[in-house]
């Protein structure tokens, strides 16, 4: 297996993995990493792999809080060897007292650090992210309050998830005005079957050098080659909760995908995550696992193959 490589998160000395762990499964009911041993497991494979980009929230698991809990006995030894990101601004159902939605001003803010921080048992927290616009507090006092975590070295970096393209402008000229850190990075649902994100976007992205961190890059696990139109692994997010996505996915063109790749000998995972990475700003691609041998297999098809640009645009032009 050749090495991960590591990129710089957007215009910041951060490096991390270009291909991510995605900590939504750690806590999540009917999982193999439901309770703490398979949690455990999966986060030694990763870093025993050279994964070092872990990517959670406050909300991730079946209670809130609780894929931070189980990462926070799991990374005990580790700690170092990692970049921490988790998320803060989704409903924590009173979990950081009464907010009346407005979970970006200083107050909701400021509880909601120390819970992430006691949970993940850190001092530190490496790339802290808006998980979601407030549509009742100011960007400024957002940043403002950021800005003042940096300093008390809680948080090192920040990050937002889900803003608009606008958003994303008006964050960036916010901080400038304000002489505030800038946010490095955003997470928007980004993949072959949704592509949205190259509307405006990835555009403001690239505009002002933040790093791009899709979600859902797999799409729930359909583009890494495991289903077909009868179904999937019966074990599998999609087939228990999801399995509409395999009902409606668009197969003409994913079995054309497929047998493009059969042709040149590379699994519709590698190709997929190949594609991902070679596109602007994309700096990681944060997929989740349930088990120590599916980390290993993305980490391996992460650096099995390197598409000509030719290859990129063909495989483009098929999803288009």
């Amino acid at each position: 297996m050749a090495e991960i490589e590591y990129r710089a998160l957007g215009k910041s000395g951060l490096m991390v993995s270009t291909i991510g762990l995605g900590c939504n499964n750690f806590g999540r009911a009917g999982t193999a990493t439901a309770e703490q041993a398979g949690t455990s497991a999966v986060i030694d494979a990763a870093v025993e792999a050279g994964v070092t980009l872990f990517d959670t929230a406050d909300i991730y698991g079946a209670e809130r809080g609780l894929s931070e809990t189980l990462m926070g006995h799991a990374l005990r030894g580790n700690r170092d060897k990692i970049v921490l990101a988790t998320k803060f601004g989704m409903d924590m159902n009173g979990l950081n007292g009464p907010d009346w939605n407005a979970r970006g001003s200083r107050r909701y803010i400021r509880r909601a650090v120390e819970g992430s921080l006691r949970r993940l048992q850190t001092d530190w927290i490496d790339l802290y992210q808006l998980h979601q616009p407030d549509p009742h507090t100011p960007i400024e006092e957002t940043l403002d309050t950021l800005d003042d975590l940096i300093g008390e070295g809680k948080i090192r970096y920040i990050g937002h998830s889900n803003l608009a393209g606008w958003q994303i402008a008006e964050a960036e000229f916010t901080a400038r005005l304000g002489a505030h850190p800038r946010f490095i990075s955003a997470q928007n649902e980004y993949s072959l079957l949704v592509r949205d994100a190259e509307d405006e976007v990835l555009p403001a992205v690239n505009a002002y050098g933040l790093g791009f961190l899709p979600f859902f890059p797999l799409h729930n696990g359909l583009l890494t080659g495991k289903f077909s139109r009868a179904g999937g692994p019966e074990d599998s997010r999609i087939m228990m909760i999801r399995r509409h996505l395999v009902d409606d996915a668009p197969w003409d063109v994913l079995e054309a995908y497929r047998d493009w790749c059969d042709e040149r000998g590379v699994t519709m995972l590698a190709a997929t995550l190949a594609w991902l990475l070679a596109q602007p700003g994309l700096t990681s691609v944060i997929a989740g696992a349930t088990s120590p041998e599916q980390i290993r297999q993305n980490a391996t098809e992460a650096t099995h193959w390197r598409p000509s640009a030719a290859e990129v645009a063909w495989i483009s032009d098929l999803f288009a």
